[in-house]
């Protein structure tokens, strides 16, 4: 047999390449879901914000025409 082929420092290289691309996929993919999970993070924050300024506005407005009724 060729010692070569059967080598247990090609089978290790083989298989640690395989895991480091494995890995890879794998923090990619975490990657992915964080990147994700911030997108939403920042979508439910601008929707909290219009909320808040929503209101903040009708608060104004209200203010604002109890003032000039008494002008």
């Amino acid at each position: 047999m060729n010692s070569f082929v059967t080598s247990p420092v090609l089978d290790k290289t083989a298989k640690g390449t395989t895991e480091m691309l494995m890995e890879e996929a794998l923090a990619r993919a975490r990657m992915r879901e964080a990147e994700e999970a911030a997108h939403q993070y920042r979508l439910a924050r601008r929707v909290a914000s219009a909320r808040s300024w929503r209101r903040f506005a009708g608060w104004a407005a209200k203010r604002a025409a109890k003032a000039s009724a008494n002008l």
